[in-house]
């Protein structure tokens, strides 16, 4: 009788998803950031309306609608509140014609300064201890956000000096992902909680509208203590960042120490994700202080699906252009889209000599996999592929010439650049570029260069994984 029922029903149903099928087509065809993509939703959505339509609400949508609403808000709200917070950076303000970082103000709303202090932090124990050693400092408040935290020793330690902290009266507003986070415990968050720390997901998909928002991401790794010091970077709280357990191998990643004006930028950038998750601003009077000793010129570059502009995919297209003799470029995932492709061919043409690291290991299979189909693509006389041999790498670093280096979340992959929250700090100066200079001179060796012969030598069912793989990579 149930068979007969479903059967009976079935076509009344197909009906109805044929019918919002071929309105979210409409919707595609009048939304979708590419002629292929909206081509693509709108064939799929109208030959397979049962298939289609489940997996456009979920992966359709490319622009973080709620979340510019509710800044709109605080804004109107709050008679430009957030933007406000902004003026301390004013009177460091770098303007256009006086250094390469002018050229990005006009992608973000934060403007780049001078009086900075900013420092490497090679590898998970360096990068933790500093962040442990500034907590442990704190006064007034701390601002904690990342894209995974695991309820293992390192996510323990991150939780005893904040529960530590907290005690003794520091405020703390801290954010985690709800994806990237997925398998903390409840307990890890209720022991916050009873502690006085304000934790909370940053919840993608809250609100009806949202429901079905689960393709974005944020992947932002920020720390702010007091308004006198930052940690941005590749790392995020769990023991494989420290190459734990053993097994694991040795994790290679890179974090950056700031002081100085910038840290109100990232302070902003925070402001904003919280304002998005709990509805209200953190309630403390966010400060900045300039650099006793700094004097580097730099930018914080927010990007994400909320942003007018595509201003990860832009971030990168602008700094190939930039480079005259140099590009380095370490990321562990390398599927770039078709700007960021045509830039590097380009600058390649011009003779800029251009090193691309990305890891021999995968984590993520599919993405290893289509990083091999742009061997082609990328088959010039100045461009040279590495893989990294000794663990994983995992940094995001681009070193540009002699004097511009970018450390930051954002992997060079189509998820970077349309759907993903990230952030990144652009550094102009000399020293600093160095310093990451040496840094990857250092990775490179241990690296073992790759190219065509690389992909032309594996299987035919391992070529056959890397085409398939390729179809993805606009959501990779």
């Amino acid at each position: 009788m149930d068979l007969e029922l479903i059967i009976k029903f079935l076509p009344g149903l197909y009906t109805i998803f044929h019918f919002f099928s071929l309105i979210a087509a409409v919707h595609a065809g009048l939304t979708v950031r590419t002629s292929q993509g909206a081509v693509a939703w709108a064939v799929s959505l109208v030959a397979f309306p049962p298939l289609a339509l489940p997996l456009y609400l979920v992966f359709g949508r490319n622009k973080f609608n709620g979340y510019i609403e509710a800044l709109r808000e605080i804004n109107t709200r709050n008679k430009n509140s957030l933007v406000k917070l902004l003026s301390p950076i004013l009177k460091h303000k770098i303007t256009l014609p006086e250094t390469k970082l002018g050229y990005f103000d006009k992608l973000t709303r934060f403007p780049g300064s001078r009086n900075n202090s900013i420092e490497l932090l090679i590898d998970g124990a360096e990068t933790f201890n500093a962040i442990f050693n500034a907590i442990d400092k704190a006064d007034k408040y701390i601002l904690i956000e990342f894209f995974t935290v695991h309820n293992d020793e390192t996510g323990n330690r991150l939780k005893h000096h904040l529960i530590t902290k907290a005690e003794a009266g520091v405020k703390i507003f801290f954010l985690y992902d709800e994806f990237g986070s997925r398998k903390l415990s409840s307990q890890y968050i209720v022991e916050m909680r009873r502690a006085g720390i304000n934790i909370r997901p940053f919840w993608t998909t809250q609100g009806i509208r949202n429901r079905f928002q689960l393709n974005f991401r944020n992947h932002r790794k920020i720390v702010v203590v007091d308004g006198w010091v930052a940690f941005i970077g590749g790392h995020n709280i769990a023991d494989e960042y420290l190459g734990l357990p053993p097994a694991s191998g040795h994790w290679r990643d890179t974090h950056v120490r700031i002081k100085g004006p910038a840290v109100q930028s990232i302070q902003l950038a925070f402001t904003e994700d919280w304002y998005w998750s709990a509805q209200n601003k953190p309630d403390i009077e966010l400060v900045s202080e300039p650099a006793r000793t700094g004097n580097m010129d730099a930018i914080v570059l927010p990007s994400g699906p909320a942003s007018r502009l595509e201003v990860s995919s832009l971030m990168f297209v602008q700094l190939i252009n930039m480079a005259k003799k140099r590009l380095w470029i370490a990321s562990p995932y390398f599927v770039p889209n078709q700007a960021v492709s045509a830039a590097l061919q380009l600058a390649a043409l011009r003779g800029v000599k251009i090193r691309i690291m990305l890891p021999l290991k995968p984590d993520h299979l599919l993405v290893y996999l289509a990083s091999y189909s742009y061997l082609y693509q990328m088959s010039l006389p100045n461009i040279r592929f590495f893989r990294y041999e000794y663990g994983f790498m995992h940094q995001k670093v681009i070193l540009v010439d002699d004097d511009l280096a970018l450390v930051g979340t954002a992997n060079i992959d189509n998820r970077s650049f349309y759907l993903n929250f990230e952030i990144g700090i652009l550094v102009h100066n000399t020293l600093f570029a160095r310093d990451v200079e040496k840094m990857l001179e250092d990775d490179f060796l241990n690296c073992r260069e790759s190219g065509i012969k690389d992909y032309e030598n594996k299987s035919w069912f391992f070529k056959l994984g890397v085409r398939l793989s390729h179809l993805f990579a606009p959501i990779l």
